[in-house]
C-alpha cells in the first residue's frame, strides 16, 4: 500500500453526519456535526469551518504474519459500497509504555494474547476498515481506525469493538473516542 495522507476534519460540514460522539477514555474530543475526510495534500489546507482536525497516513500492515495478510486480504471489503452507508472513527493513543515494549512482545501482546486479528476476521466482509498511523506525524492519536459497514451490521460491528476492548491489548489504551456517523445523502 502506498503511503497516503488522510485528514478527518469535525465540523459543520463534511460528507458523514455525527450520529453520536461517546467518550471511552481519556479526553474527549470537541462535538461536530459532521466529518469530511481529504485525502492526499488536500488534508493540509484547514478550512474555516473546522472545529478539529485529525490526520493519518495509511501504510503497510504492521503486527502482521504472512498467513493473517492472506486471511485478511481473502475477506477485506472495500470502502466506499453503497450500502456501507454507517460508520465509525475510532482515535485511539496508547500509553508510552506500549512504545517501550519491544516490537516482538507488542506482537505479543496483539495476536498471540489478544488475538485481534483473529477476532476481527469473523466480521470481515461485513465491515470494512482502513487503519492511519498518526504517531510518527506527532498527532494526537497514534490511530485512526474508520470503519464502514450497513446500518444492518451495527450490532455485529458494537460486538466486535466490545470483544477488542476487552482484550490485554486494550488495557495499553489511554485515550479513544467512538465517533458514529451516517453518510449524508
Amino acid at each position: 500500500m502506498e503511503p497516503m495522507l488522510v485528514s478527518f476534519l469535525g465540523g459543520d460540514r463534511g460528507q458523514w453526519s455525527v450520529d453520536r460522539m461517546l467518550t471511552v477514555i481519556g479526553a474527549g474530543l470537541q462535538p461536530v456535526q459532521r466529518v469530511a475526510i481529504l485525502e492526499g495534500s488536500d488534508g493540509v489546507h484547514v478550512a474555516s469551518h473546522t472545529t478539529w482536525v485529525l490526520r493519518g497516513v495509511t501504510s503497510h500492515d504492521r503486527y502482521v504474519a504472512a498467513e493473517e495478510r492472506t486471511a485478511l486480504a481473502a475477506h477485506r471489503a472495500p470502502l466506499g459500497r453503497p450500502s456501507a452507508t454507517a460508520a465509525a472513527l475510532i482515535p485511539i493513543r496508547k500509553k508510552s509504555v506500549w512504545w517501550e515494549l519491544p516490537q516482538d512482545e507488542r506482537r505479543a501482546i496483539f495476536e498471540e494474547r489478544s488475538h485481534h486479528i483473529a477476532r476481527s476476521l469473523t466480521y470481515l466482509p461485513q465491515i470494512a476498515r482502513r487503519l492511519h498511523h498518526g504517531r510518527d506525524l506527532l498527532e494526537p492519536f497514534d490511530f485512526l481506525t474508520w470503519f464502514e459497514f450497513a446500518p444492518r451490521d451495527m450490532a455485529a460491528f458494537d460486538e466486535l469493538v466490545g470483544i477488542l476492548r476487552s482484550t490485554e491489548e486494550w488495557t495499553y489504551v489511554e485515550r479513544e473516542v467512538d465517533i458514529r456517523l451516517t453518510r449524508a445523502s
